[in-house]
């Protein structure tokens, strides 16, 4: 199993309180970075990320311009603009654009997926979650292309089992797995080989 050093999100329908519970459970030295895509329209997200903070012991917050992306910390893409992962003198950062949306969805997880898929190789862990629809099936074939890990929520604790089941059908998810066991789940995979302090690019463990 490869190192950790992203986890990437992406839900929908019935995603707000599937988030809250998942980011709930992570404790505050969590030690790489969270980046989501919740389906949401502009102007909803930022309230989500504030309730998301309050409920959590990592930061939460809306990524409205490039972030560099610090342990610890999630970021939620903004409402109608996509999120990506880019390196910058040696650093990963979020950076949100405006772009033609893909499933019908801005921001959308294939996007993310596959810029992380990009930038960190083997070593992303995507998460889908409860939504309806096909985004993040094209960005988790991505991650899996490039060596990466998938978890996908079951379809007994998810609103909608779209967006995870197609995945969890395409035989590219590691293990599907319920809301409760989500983060004991994640918080396994990340701490398998914790990662050092540096969180950008890295060359992969022989």
């Amino acid at each position: 199993m490869p190192r950790v050093d992203v986890v990437v999100i992406g839900t929908s329908t019935g995603g707000p309180s599937a988030l809250e519970r998942l980011l709930a459970f992570l404790p505050d030295d969590f030690p790489v970075p969270i980046l989501i895509v919740q389906h949401m329209p502009a102007g909803f997200t930022a309230l989500l990320a504030n309730r998301l903070a309050a409920k959590c012991k990592i930061s939460v917050a809306e990524a409205r311009a490039d972030q560099t992306l610090r342990a610890g910390h999630a970021w939620l893409a903004a409402g109608g603009r996509h999120m990506i992962v880019n390196v910058t003198n040696g650093e990963a950062h979020a950076r949100i654009f405006d772009g033609p949306p893909e499933n019908s969805c801005r921001p959308s997880a294939d996007v993310l997926f596959r810029s992380a898929a990009d930038v960190f190789k083997e070593h992303v862990l995507a998460v889908v979650m409860t939504g309806m629809g096909q985004d993040g099936l094209r960005g988790c074939e991505k991650i899996r292309e490039a060596g990466g890990q998938i978890l996908a929520q079951d379809q007994a604790s998810s609103v909608v089992w779209g967006m995870p089941g197609l995945v969890a059908n395409a035989g590219l998810v590691n293990r599907v797995v319920g809301l409760d066991e989500l983060g004991r789940e994640i918080l396994r995979r990340v701490m398998f080989l914790r990662p050092t302090q540096h969180i950008g690019p890295q060359e992969p463990t022989r």
